[in-house]
Parts: C-alpha cells; sequence; structure tokens
C-alpha cells in the first residue's frame, strides 16, 4: 500500500504524518480519512483551488492532470510546477511526499 508522507503544516500536521492509502484513491480522501482535514471546500468537485498539494516525491507517479486541473491550479496560491489538486491526483503503487501550502485563496481572503 502507497505510504503518503505529509511535511509539517501548522494546522493539519505540525509534527508531519505518514499515512497508507490503496491505489486509486485521490491525495484528498486519503487525507480526510486519517483526520487529516484538508480544505475542499468544493466537496471534491474540481471546482476549486482549496485542496491544493505540492508533490515533492513521487508526482511521476499520479495520473495526468487534466486540462480543468490545470486552469484551476493557475488560480492557486503557491503554485509550483508539481502543484496537483489533491482530489484529482490518484495514487498509484508508489509512495508521495507532499507539502500542503501554508495558504489557500480561502484563507488569503480572510
Amino acid at each position: 500500500m502507497p505510504v503518503i508522507k505529509i511535511l509539517p503544516h501548522p494546522d493539519y500536521a505540525p509534527a508531519g504524518r505518514r499515512i497508507e492509502a490503496p491505489a486509486g484513491t485521490s491525495i484528498c480522501e486519503a487525507l480526510l480519512d486519517q483526520d487529516i482535514g484538508i480544505e475542499h471546500a468544493c466537496e471534491m468537485s474540481s471546482a476549486c483551488t482549496t485542496c491544493h498539494v505540492i508533490v515533492r516525491e513521487g508526482f511521476e507517479s499520479l495520473n495526468e492532470a487534466e486540462e480543468s486541473e490545470e486552469d484551476l491550479l493557475d488560480r492557486a496560491w503557491g503554485l509550483e510546477a508539481q502543484s496537483r489538486l489533491s482530489c484529482q491526483a490518484i495514487l498509484a503503487h508508489h509512495d508521495l511526499t507532499i507539502e500542503i501550502p501554508r495558504y489557500s485563496l480561502n484563507h488569503a481572503r480572510e
């Protein structure tokens, strides 16, 4: 079963975390299943960027991003080349290391 290493985040994983999730699961689902309350304002329907993550290791093992995801990512806070919407990034049989950005567009507006 793939392991997701979550780099430290002050709200979601202050000390970092390592979780397992079955292949075929989205990163967002895996995080939520392990009580890591990543934002997902659109309820995982690929209509916002609040579940944006940066895949530091294992990016190439994920499914390819659809054009609609890439268009949404253009509006994500802290966009990087390895950015994905965690609700659209599906795990394969490889381990990942992810970073949850400090802010989302929702946080930036508050």
